[in-house]
């Protein structure tokens, strides 16, 4: 299989009468936009389309999702059975704006799995977002059966971010791009002897998908992943829209969808295929909730990797907790298959430091990377805009922050300044790979 990524880098957005594409300018048909995207969902009430730079003292709440805007050149829906009829990913030529994304926001309410994102200031450095030109579209939904929910669906407002991302990528359907990103991924029957000489290196994936209730999960070509069973699949198709980022997981936790655009782990092991490792591709699997379920998708785990003749695993899962249980027991049984394998997951250690960083843990696991402590107490001042509410994080129970604490007080001052766990940064743990954070040795 063979993808073209074209890259065209956008150094600003503005609003004008045409949506066009020049001199690094998006500029964007605001209405026509709003109103296009009002059209295909009856159950969005308001939309808003804000614009936030790098370094703007802003901070954004409730963060709900973050995509990239991309036009497939054939046609095909951006991302299959959401914007378009099903259709296969991982091949052929799409179109990109790079130093973007379209940031997703509830106006008003938010819920466990939505986050925070500050584009100036201290809080810039805690997340990927900051660096990127956010296309923020603000909205309300007339969902009121989730509206004073913990869990939310979020369903109207992240769809609405998915059609507003192919809607901008076409924007860049017939322009010359800057430069191209190719990702060929060879059958791993047929590979040359050369190849098949070096180390054969699988990575697992565990998207979040412990909601029974369907429409929280990830979605896998529109597919809900908690009736999903571990397969296998093509990192081109996780690089090119097959997959889409749920509404449940601790904020810091997630992988967005804009994440799962760009895997930079997944990219890393393209980097490398063919010179120090031969990269044999991705072991989809799931989260379960049951102790039989996550048996049984490790079982279903290992025996593709051995009939792969996989050398070494990366194993790395969305989320924690809960999850923990899968992850570690994902990399047991590789483990005693003969598989090494390098775990990659954030952890939760407390807010001092000294608590086990996950939930269950083995000795056999003597290869961990950790991509922060989600428990981490930040605080910070009030920032001159506020996009969205920020009243969200006292009020609707996200997972870094809190209405009321007798020592802490709430999450959102009065005075506009925040204190939270760094639970609360959107995709701030960056599991993917963008590893904003580093170790520092005491």
């Amino acid at each position: 299989m063979k993808l073209s990524i074209g890259n065209l880098y956008v150094r600003d957005v503005v609003f004008g009468e045409a949506d066009s594409f020049a001199d690094g300018v998006l500029t964007i048909n605001k209405q026509a936009a709003i109103d296009y995207l009002m059209g295909e969902d009856e159950h969005i009430t308001s939309l808003d389309i804000v614009v936030a730079r790098p370094g703007d003292d802003t901070r954004i709440v409730p963060v709900i999702e973050t995509i990239e805007a991309r036009c497939r050149m054939d046609g095909r829906a951006l991302f299959p059975g959401v914007t378009g009829e099903l259709a296969p990913c991982g091949d052929g030529e799409l179109k990109a704006f790079k130093g973007c994304c379209v940031t997703v926001v509830g106006g008003t309410w938010g819920s466990f799995g939505d986050g925070v994102i500050d584009m100036g200031g201290e809080g810039a450095k805690h997340t990927y977002w900051s660096k990127l030109i956010n296309i923020c579209l603000v909205g309300e939904t007339d969902e009121e059966f989730e509206r004073y929910e913990q869990q939310k669906c979020n369903h109207a407002l992240r769809w609405a971010g998915h059609r507003f991302a192919e809607y901008l990528g076409r924007i860049a359907k017939d322009l010359e791009p800057e430069d191209t990103e190719t990702y060929v991924f060879d059958p791993v029957l047929k590979r040359s002897e050369e190849r098949k000489a070096l180390p054969n290196v699988a990575i697992v994936l565990q998207p979040q998908s412990q909601m029974e209730a369907l429409g929280y999960n990830d979605l896998i070509y529109g597919w809900d992943m908690n009736k999903y069973i571990p397969s296998y699949v093509s990192p081109t198709e996780v690089l090119d829209g097959m997959m889409i980022s749920g509404s449940f997981m601790p904020a810091s936790s997630k992988w967005s969808t804009y994440e799962f655009q760009n895997f930079p782990t997944i990219k890393e092991l393209f980097a490398e295929d063919g010179k120090t490792l031969n990269f044999v591709g991705v072991i989809m699997s799931n989260l379960n909730v049951a102790l039989d379920q996550k048996e049984r998708s490790a079982i279903m785990v290992r025996n593709i990797a051995l009939n792969l003749g996989v050398d070494y695993a990366i194993v790395t899962e969305e989320g924690y907790g809960n999850p923990d249980a899968d992850y570690v027991r994902c990399q047991v049984i590789l483990e005693d298959a003969g598989i090494p394998v390098v775990g990659i997951s954030n952890e939760c250690t407390g807010r001092d430091g000294k608590s086990q960083p996950l939930v269950t843990l083995d000795e056999k696991l003597n290869a961990l990377v950790s991509s922060g402590n989600v428990s981490e107490l930040t605080v910070l001042p009030a920032c001159k805009t506020v996009i969205g509410c920020l009243e969200a994080m006292n009020r609707d129970g996200m997972s870094g922050s809190w209405g009321y604490d007798e020592v802490l007080g709430k999450s959102a001052r009065d005075d506009g300044s925040i204190i939270m766990e760094d639970n609360n940064w959107f995709c701030g743990d960056h599991i993917s790979g963008f590893s904003v954070k580093t170790m520092v040795e005491m």
